[in-house]
């Protein structure tokens, strides 16, 4: 079978496209032929040596995928040859079939389709987890979100309106303004590319607070670097700063801000979460396709790619070109 791989540390033109030997499903697994596979931030990092998570080459990129079973091991209860599926392994994906332990999986409903399954999980798993579990929201509030018009930031601004908050989409761009506007969003912020200067960050926090009447209860930050001040400076008294990306680069906090806000600056690491909670996971994802089925989520795919084409798909992101999910098909 075909697959990309990661045989060297370093960017998308690193990447090759190989003949490898199929899997086979030992016990507790199943293949799953892969139909669909959505490119995410963590991709731009894995094959960099960047991430938290440096698995021994070679390796494929790919966090998550949907696709049909074509095999069943043993011991598997729950899952039959043909299931339409998605799972997120954080890596292996790009590859024409996989085996996966079929704890691993999710069933998807027929309606959905595998392009929009493989841009589900990840993204609306980490905005759910970040908006319910971690900074408890209550309809009413309001929300701004750095990055909205990325994967997980659109998800969130999603999410933000289905659970009734006001939503303030922060972009690099107004086209990017204008799409989380087109998703729901209540209001937009396009801010300056990095480096800001001292005035500039003052003028994102006043337009934070502008945009929000003086103040806002949750920050969603899927970015970083300069803008994390600024946004930290623009919350309400106890209100939510969500830590969720670092595109930007890893800021540095002034503490003294979060007790004068009387603050919280809370981390939010989805993958852990899905391992250390499973129960509370499982609600999480029964809540979200509640959700799709209802109409109120629904991945926003701009762009999709062949396998071939997969270093291009992870250029994208990594040039903070894409809007919405950025999608390779098999």
């Amino acid at each position: 079978m075909r697959a990309i791989l990661s045989t060297d540390p370093g960017g998308p033109d690193t990447l090759t496209i190989e003949e490898i030997a199929d899997p086979t499903a030992g016990p507790g697994q199943v293949v799953v032929d892969v139909k669909a596979v959505s490119v995410n931030f963590p991709d731009v990092l894995i094959i960099q040596d960047l991430y938290q998570v440096k698995p021994p080459r070679p390796f494929s990129p790919g966090c998550e995928l949907a696709g049909v079973i074509s095999e069943v091991g043993d011991d598997v209860h729950g899952f039959s040859v043909g299931d339409r599926v998605l799972a997120a392994p954080g890596h292996g994906a790009m590859v024409e079939r996989i085996a996966l332990d079929a704890s691993a999986c999710q069933p998807i409903p027929d309606e959905m389709p595998f392009d929009e399954a493989a841009s589900f999980l990840l993204t609306y798993g980490t905005s759910h987890h970040a908006l319910k579990n971690r900074a408890n929201v209550t309809a009413g509030e309001s929300l701004f979100v750095l990055g909205a018009a990325g994967g997980v930031g659109l998800a969130a601004v999603q999410l933000g309106k289905a659970m009734g908050l006001r939503v303030i989409a922060g972009c690099s761009s107004q086209d990017k303004v204008d799409l989380c506007l087109d998703q729901g969003a209540d209001a937009g912020i396009v801010y300056p590319r990095q480096p800001l200067d001292r005035d500039q960050q003052k003028a994102l926090s006043n337009q934070i607070k502008e945009a929000t009447g003086g103040g806002v209860d949750v920050v969603y930050d899927a970015v970083g670097g300069d803008y994390t001040e600024p946004s930290v400076r623009a919350l309400n008294w106890e209100g939510r700063f969500l830590v969720v990306g670092f595109p930007a680069g890893i800021p540095k906090l002034p503490l003294n801000l979060t007790l004068l806000k009387s603050c919280d600056v809370v981390g939010v690491f989805w993958g852990a979460f899905t391992m250390m909670q499973p129960k509370q996971h499982a609600e999480n994802i029964s809540e979200l396709f509640a959700m799709y089925a209802d109409g109120a989520i629904k991945p926003f795919i701009t762009d999709r790619y062949s396998l071939d084409e997969a270093p291009t798909a992870i250029r994208q992101l990594m040039e903070r070109r894409a809007k919405g999910k950025v999608v390779v098909l098999l």
